[in-house]
């Protein structure tokens, strides 16, 4: 098989678990909109690890493709956006409203910015602040989700509550930084001049 036709296949474990995690998504967000905290948390829990399995068998396995290199990351977005959303709905919560368009907006932006640059022909992967800014917005989710289900819970002696907004406001910093460096690291395209590698 050639890299041409490997780059274009479709069918691949990756691209399955990264459908089934749609799917998850929408069960999810039913479960947050119903107040089914549990069933939410499991469920989030389950996305949020199938995300690390696709990945790191795309690369294992040689299964990385043009459809996984936009779905993956999409289904990433579709997931915490939407979470951060329903969650910042709530009247008592450790995410924010203001914090949810944070996080959508940045969203938004970088899809925009990495579409462009990888139709210009150039590698727009993930840095290493936008791993730590998804796995910093996942801990987020799940600790906000874990104090509606345990609110009485102090783990380390701190309580979920405090727990998870700390985490929150952690998550937001990193969501922030992560998006300008992407836009640092597209200037060239947004100038018009040469993008930098």
């Amino acid at each position: 098989m050639t890299a041409g036709s490997a780059l274009d296949r479709v069918w691949t474990v990756p691209n399955l678990l990264s459908a089934a995690r749609l799917g998850l998504a929408i069960v999810l967000f039913v479960a947050i909109g119903q107040a089914w905290h549990g069933a939410a948390l499991g469920l989030f829990l389950v996305a949020a690890s199938t995300d690390w399995v696709d990945g790191w068998w795309a690369r294992r396995f040689n299964q990385v493709s043009r459809l996984g290199r936009i779905f993956d990351p999409l289904v990433d977005k579709v997931i915490i956006c939407g979470a951060y959303v329903l969650l910042a709905a709530a009247p008592e919560t450790s995410i924010a409203p203001w914090m949810a368009v944070v996080v959508v907006v940045r969203e938004l932006v970088v899809t925009a910015v990495r579409a462009e640059m990888e139709r210009a022909g150039h590698d727009f992967s993930a840095a290493l602040s936008g791993k730590l800014k998804m796995v910093l917005q996942c801990a987020a989710v799940a600790l906000e989700l874990a104090a509606r289900v345990w609110p009485d819970w102090e783990p380390a002696s701190v309580g979920m509550r405090p727990l998870a907004t700390l985490v929150s406001w952690a998550a937001v910093i990193a969501t922030v930084w992560s998006g300008v460096e992407y836009i640092v690291a597209a200037r060239g395209l947004l100038t018009g001049s040469r993008p930098s590698a």
